[in-house]
């Protein structure tokens, strides 16, 4: 009897976070394991296990297990490998993730990241230093210990700033000032009390790059366009891809991309990466060394027919057999956010004809009547969203803000902007607020 070869181990460190579209984004991830005979083993702590079922239900396995710091996973994997149980993939969603993922895949002699290659990308300054010591175009930055420093760095340098933690996400205590007197509230709105950077504002539309790593070559599958709520916040309203631009201009940004990320050492796995078009060139953003979220996973695979995201990075992890399809946006998908005004919600019209739209691919409000809606200084603040399908990135650009905007959100006169207000298409602004409870969403998806 010829034995059978054993199916090949994928790890998938820190499960999926309790929100929809890093649920979304695990399960497909295993679902496009399992289709390929992988094993899986999905570890998180104990509480973000318990709070999402369905990605434990989906793993073959699950242990709970930490991974900030990621000694802890590091160790655990070791001692599986060491019993014979080891691993011949390790992966993950989560940006916080990346580096246990890198010194994991090292430690089993798996495919992976250098663990300093993730380091670099993940703390900003550092990433902003590398790139400007390769040549690429950096906003002038400080690295501030505290107050003191950060206004020495405003006195030196030319406003307006961006004042951003060193490496938190999500737009998380992120907030432009335009002089010395907006600093103090800018730095209270940083999580905890580490070192934060000071940089200069780079003025230009904004896009992201999204694509994956096939031999250690960075492949670009789509440039994305992004929309923002205004200064002093950051927060991103809609995507839309493939971004219309001239094929010189996508050309130059797929070549800088490209080349920054083999300067900075990746070479595994998904990538995302921010920058701006500015009239002197291209400006670098922030590198991730993992796919985008705001369902910019989603949008690929309308995108792209054929596409499955996940798949094509395991197939390459693990030297699997593949029926590649073409990696060509030849479709158009955008996402659009809903933000209404601040106030205490009274009623909401208009939802169930959005759900119901045939170009919807996922829709999702996480507001009901009684909520008291906040404003909108972070990621988490937005409280729905609409994701569309279409021919063309223009046509998917007009169905979402459409649709966002049918929405019509009814709210008291409290935050002082009427009693009645919408829409998904712009961020309110005012006086800080309760946020949105956590809540079962109302979610339409998979068109």
């Amino acid at each position: 009897m010829v034995e059978q070869p054993a199916s090949p181990a994928l790890l998938l460190v820190g499960g999926a976070r309790p929100i929809p579209f890093s649920l979304d984004m695990a399960l497909q991830a295993l679902s496009q394991a399992g289709s390929r005979g992988i094993r899986t083993h999905v570890t998180a702590p104990a509480s973000a296990l318990a709070a999402t079922p369905a990605v434990a239900a989906a793993a073959h396995e699950v242990s709970a297990l930490g991974f900030a710091p990621p000694r802890e996973t590091v160790e655990w994997a070791a001692r599986r490998a060491a019993d014979g149980e080891g691993f011949d993939a390790v992966y993950a969603l989560q940006e916080m993730a990346q580096v246990a993922v890198a010194e994991t895949a090292r430690a089993v002699g798996a495919p992976g990241n250098p663990p300093d290659a993730v380091r670099r990308v993940r703390t900003k300054d550092v990433c902003r230093a590398a790139l400007a010591a390769a040549g690429f175009p950096q906003p002038g930055f400080r690295l501030c210990a505290d107050a003191a420093e950060a206004a020495a760095y405003l006195r030196e340098s030319a406003g307006p700033w961006i004042v951003k933690p060193r490496d938190a996400m999500g737009s998380t205590g992120v907030s432009q000032i335009s002089g010395p007197a907006e600093l103090p509230a800018a730095l209270a709105l940083l999580p905890g009390s580490g070192p934060f950077l000071v940089e200069e504002f780079v003025e230009g539309p904004e896009f992201s790059v999204e694509g994956v790593f096939l031999d250690g070559v960075p492949t670009v599958l789509a440039v994305t366009a992004k929309e923002k709520t205004a200064p002093p916040f950051f927060v991103e309203l809609g995507h839309v891809l493939p971004a219309e631009l001239p094929p010189e201009r996508r050309e130059e940004i797929e070549r800088q991309v490209r080349s920054a990320l083999t300067t900075l050492g990746l070479r595994t796995g998904g990538f995302h990466v921010e920058l701006w078009t500015t009239p002197a060139g291209i400006v670098l953003g922030e590198v991730h060394a993992r796919f985008g979220g705001d369902w910019i996973h989603r949008m690929l695979a309308h995108a792209i027919p054929g596409l499955e995201l996940f798949g094509l990075v395991f197939d390459d992890m693990l030297g699997l057999p593949t029926n590649r399809p073409a990696l060509e946006a030849v479709r158009g998908a955008a996402v659009r956010y809903l933000v209404p005004p601040p106030g205490r919600l009274l009623a909401v019209d208009g939802w169930d004809e959005v759900r119901a739209h045939p170009a919807v691919l996922y829709a999702e409000l996480n507001a009901a009547p009684g909520d008291r809606i906040g404003p909108v200084h972070k990621s988490g603040d937005r409280v729905g969203v609409v994701v569309v399908g279409a021919d063309g990135p223009a046509e998917a650009r007009r169905l979402a803000l459409e649709l966002a905007e049918s929405v019509r959100f009814v709210t008291d006169a409290d935050a002082g902007t009427g009693a009645d207000a919408g829409t998904g298409a712009d961020a309110g602004t005012g006086a800080d607020a309760e946020t949105v409870p956590d809540r079962t969403p109302d979610v339409a998806a998979g068109r």
